[in-house]
């Protein structure tokens, strides 16, 4: 409170309070916060219920551990009246004494974890996991934020981003924990939770490319292969072996499209996705029928060279089969033009169960 009051500010104190017993919430309530009681546990679980309790048009929330310096909040409220809907403190661009920090977060856990979340979903952030940020009322109702755990900060700058909100940073100055108790952090474990929720808000990077990338070494093994070995040196030779591998390969990414293709459609019913993606406009303009047709004429193609194939066998007396080759490459398009198909019985599912648009059907 004495930091509105030297700033000029008018504003409020609210403390989300999930189960502490160390008479925190008596000091709160008797220095004038207004203390909200969360039964669920959870980081996430108790933000969003303080969150939703305060009644200011711009918000700043900080961990209530003396780690972070609240008369600080009139440079946040600055930025905020420049424009900027999200206010991020940033502790590299600031000062971390020493003990606040394990040297593994500040190294490695919190460096990494942002450099992954600017690289899939470009928020240009320094300091993504710092637990002192503002943001306006309009911004954050927009977010739609849903995490209850520690992966509230990563889904917090992951919609901001993706909402295209104005975004800046601060430096700030990072306590050590004046508890006197063990945090809550674990280390692998919430670094886990982060990176695998960024992964899930991030279908392109865990399905697409991979998917993509071994169709096309897939593909290249097998069409490389097709007339005959591979001479790479006077020592090494690729032969069918290695086209097997091929199509194992093609068949493999292909399934991890499809799945990513699902994945998509999924994320934009629940609004994990916001931004106009190309492949929603790509999935906007394709039907059941394109995928039937297309999947048909795969599966025809790889049919009719299978058969064209047994003919010469059976031609020979079936005798020892000379074109294991084009069986392996026939086959190949047989499969992926079964998967195609089914595939897209199960898009045009999910888009009426989901209420999204593919083909006939709206992405809302």
């Amino acid at each position: 409170m004495s930091a509105f009051c030297a700033a000029g500010l008018r504003g409020e104190v609210v403390v989300a309070d999930n189960g502490s017993n160390d008479g925190s919430i008596e000091v709160a309530e008797k220095l004038g916060a207004r203390v909200v009681s969360v039964p669920q546990r959870g980081y996430g679980a108790a933000l969003r219920a303080g969150i939703a309790a305060a009644r200011g048009a711009f918000i700043i929330m900080g961990d209530a551990d003396d780690s972070y310096d609240f008369s600080e909040v009139p440079r946040f409220v600055e930025k905020w009246r420049q424009g900027y809907d999200v206010v991020m403190g940033n502790r590299f661009r600031g000062e971390i004494k020493a003990g606040a920090m394990p040297w593994h977060h500040k190294y490695i856990g919190n460096p990494g974890l942002t450099a992954l979340l600017n690289i899939f979903f470009r928020a240009g952030i320094g300091d993504s996991h710092c637990g002192m940020r503002g943001f306006t009322r309009a911004v954050y109702d927009r977010m739609d934020l849903r995490s209850t755990g520690m992966e509230f900060a990563s889904e917090f700058v992951i919609k901001a981003a993706q909402l295209g909100a104005r975004i800046t940073e601060i430096p700030i100055t990072l306590w050590p924990d004046k508890r006197g108790r063990p945090p809550h952090l674990r280390s692998f474990r919430d670094g886990w939770r982060h990176l695998r929720f960024m992964l899930m808000y991030a279908p392109n990077w865990l399905f697409l490319l991979p998917g993509a990338s071994l169709v096309l070494s897939g593909l290249f093994l097998v069409f490389w292969l097709l007339p005959g070995p591979r001479q790479i040196s006077p020592r090494i030779t690729l032969d069918i072996h290695t086209m097997i591998f091929g199509v194992i390969f093609t068949l493999l990414g292909v399934q991890i499209l499809s799945i990513g293709s699902f994945a998509k459609v999924f994320s934009y019913s629940e609004r994990f996705t916001r931004g106009t993606v190309s492949l929603k406009r790509i999935l906007s303009r394709v039907t059941l029928e394109t995928g039937l047709l297309l999947g048909g004429a795969l599966f025809l193609a790889g049919f009719a060279g299978c058969a064209w194939v047994t003919w010469k066998w059976a031609a020979s007396g079936f005798g020892p089969l000379q074109e294991v080759r084009q069986v392996l490459f026939w086959s190949m398009w047989l499969f992926i033009g079964v998967q195609v198909i089914f595939a897209s019985f199960f898009l045009s599912m999910l888009g009426i169960s989901r209420g999204t648009y593919i083909g006939d059907y709206e992405l809302k």
